[in-house]
C-alpha cells in the first residue's frame, strides 16, 4: 500500500478532486491533509471525506519539527502540496528528498517565485499578454518553484480572457491532470 499525505492552505478543491480520484485504488491511500491555515475550507472538506487533517502554525512547522516529526512516523510515499501557500523547510526537504511535489498554475519558469499564487499568477499572465499558460508539476527544493519539472500541460489564453477565465483555464487541467501524475509516480 503506497501512502500519500497533502498539504493544503485554502479551500481544498484538489485535496478532494486527489482523493476521489484514489479512492478508486486499492493500492494508495491518502493518510493525512495538513493545513497551515485554521480558517481553510479544506478542514471541513477534509471532516466530509473522513480523511484526518492536522492544523499547524509557523512554529511547529519551522522551529519544533513536529510536522516534520509526525511525517516520519507516517512514512508517506509521497507528498503532495495542493494548494499550500508556505516554503517547505530544508530539514524537511532533506528528509523527503525527490518525494514531495507541486503543482503551480503557470508554465514554469514563467510567473514562479515567492507571492506567484493563484490569482495573482492569472493576473500577470493576462497583464504580459501571454498567449498560453498552463500548469507545472515539479518536484519541490529550498526555493518556490525551482525544483525539477515532472510534468506540464498548456491551455491557450485569449486576448480577451479576464484572469478569472483563466483560472478556470487552468483549474481543469489541475483536475484532469494532477490525480494522474500522482498515481504515475506512486506506480
Amino acid at each position: 500500500m503506497k501512502k500519500i499525505v497533502l498539504f493544503a492552505s485554502g479551500s481544498g478543491t484538489n485535496v478532494e478532486n486527489i482523493f476521489n480520484y484514489l479512492n478508486e485504488r486499492e493500492s494508495i491511500a491518502v493518510e493525512k491533509v495538513y493545513c497551515n491555515n485554521p480558517q481553510a475550507f479544506v478542514i471541513k472538506r477534509c471532516e466530509i471525506l473522513g480523511i484526518p487533517c492536522q492544523v499547524f502554525g509557523k512554529d511547529e512547522f519551522y522551529q519544533q519539527k513536529t510536522v516534520l516529526n509526525d511525517l516520519k512516523k507516517i512514512g508517506p510515499d509521497l507528498i503532495v502540496l495542493a494548494g499550500f501557500l508556505w516554503l517547505i523547510p530544508t530539514n524537511l526537504v532533506d528528509a523527503f528528498r525527490d518525494k514531495i511535489i507541486n503543482i503551480h498554475p503557470a508554465l514554469l519558469p514563467k510567473f514562479g517565485g515567492k507571492g506567484m499564487y493563484g490569482m495573482h499568477v492569472h493576473t500577470a499572465v493576462v497583464k504580459e499578454k501571454e498567449t498560453e499558460t498552463g500548469i507545472t508539476i515539479h518536484y519541490v527544493n529550498e526555493r518556490y518553484d525551482e525544483g525539477n519539472t515532472i510534468f506540464q500541460a498548456a491551455c491557450p489564453v485569449a486576448s480577451d480572457d479576464t484572469p478569472e477565465e483563466v483560472a478556470q483555464k487552468v483549474h481543469r487541467l489541475e483536475y484532469e491532470h494532477f490525480p494522474r501524475v500522482i498515481e504515475e509516480l506512486l506506480r
